[in-house]
C-alpha cells in the first residue's frame, strides 16, 4: 500500500516539473508539449484497454459466471467514464483544464500589465486542476496497489500530462508576481490532490471494498483513463501541435513504450 501511495505522490508532483519549465524562457515549445500530451494519451489508452479492462474481466470471472462478469466489467468501465464526464460538466468552461487554448507559453510575455487578473487566473486554474487531479490520484493508487506492472506505466502517463498543467498554473502566477517561488509553489500545490486521492482510495480499500470487487475497480480506472485520454490529452495535443504528425507520432511512441514495459515486467 505504501508503494502505491508513493507512486501516486510522484505522479502528482510532476506539476512541479511544469512549474520549473514555465520559469525558463524559450522552454515552453508548443511542439514538445503536443508530443508529450499525445505520448501520455497513447500510454493511457493501451494501459486501459490492453491491461486494465482485461484484468477486470478476468478478476470478475473468478467471482461470477462468465456473462455476468463480462457485463459487470463493461458497466464499470462506462461508469468510470461517466464519473470524469460529470466532473468536467460541473467545471465552468473558462476554467476547465480541458479547454485551455495552448497559450501558457505566451502569457508571461504578452499580458504582464494585467497582473491582478493574471494572478487570479493562475490561482483559479490551480484550484480547478486540484479538483480535476483527485480522481487521477485514486486511479493511480488502485492500479498500483493491484498490479505494479500496470500501475507504474499508468502513473508515468499521468505524470507526463501533469507537466503542461503545471505550466498552465505557473506561467500566469510568475507573470503577475515576478516570484519564482510563488509560481513553483502553486504549480506544485495543484498536483498535491493526487496523493490525497490516493489516500482516499487507500481508505476505501481498507474499510469498504472487499477483495472480490477489485475487478470493478479495474473497469472504473480503465474508463476514467480512456476518457481523460480522449477528452483531455488528445485535444490538448491538437491545440499545441505545429505539425499534424506530432500528435500521431507522440501517441504511437507512448503505446510502444508501454508495450515494451509490459514485455519487460512480464
Amino acid at each position: 500500500m505504501l508503494t502505491a501511495l508513493l507512486i501516486s505522490l510522484l505522479a502528482g508532483l510532476a506539476t512541479s516539473i511544469g512549474g520549473v519549465i514555465a520559469l525558463g524562457p524559450g522552454a515552453r515549445r508548443r511542439s514538445r508539449l503536443a508530443v508529450t500530451l499525445a505520448f501520455s494519451a497513447g500510454a493511457m489508452l493501451i494501459v486501459s484497454l490492453v491491461e486494465l479492462l482485461p484484468l477486470g474481466i478476468a478478476s470478475l470471472h473468478q467471482q461470477f459466471e462468465p456473462t455476468a462478469a463480462t457485463a459487470l466489467a463493461y458497466v464499470s468501465f462506462f461508469v468510470g467514464i461517466a464519473l470524469v464526464l460529470a466532473i468536467d460538466r460541473f467545471l465552468p468552461h473558462s476554467l476547465n483544464p480541458n479547454e485551455t487554448e495552448g497559450r501558457e507559453g505566451e502569457v508571461a510575455e504578452g499580458e504582464v500589465q494585467e497582473t491582478r487578473a493574471l494572478l487570479r487566473s493562475g490561482l483559479l486554474v490551480a484550484l480547478v486542476l486540484a479538483l480535476h487531479n483527485l480522481p487521477e490520484g485514486m486511479a493511480t493508487f488502485f492500479a498500483s496497489y493491484s498490479n505494479l506492472a500496470v500501475g507504474i506505466p499508468l502513473a508515468a502517463a499521468i505524470a507526463i500530462h501533469n507537466i503542461p498543467e503545471g505550466i498552465a498554473v505557473a506561467a500566469p502566477v510568475y507573470a503577475a508576481t515576478g516570484s519564482r517561488a510563488k509560481a513553483l509553489w502553486w504549480a506544485t500545490a495543484s498536483g498535491l490532490t493526487e496523493p490525497l486521492g490516493a489516500l482516499l482510495a487507500a481508505a476505501l480499500v481498507a474499510w469498504v471494498i472487499p477483495p472480490a470487487l477489485f475487478g470493478i475497480i479495474y473497469g472504473l480506472v480503465a474508463g476514467m483513463m480512456v476518457f481523460l485520454a480522449l477528452d483531455e490529452l488528445l485535444p490538448g495535443a491538437w491545440r499545441y501541435q505545429t505539425d499534424k504528425h506530432q500528435t500521431v507520432y507522440g501517441m504511437l511512441a507512448g503505446m510502444a513504450v508501454v508495450a515494451l514495459s509490459f514485455v519487460l515486467f512480464a
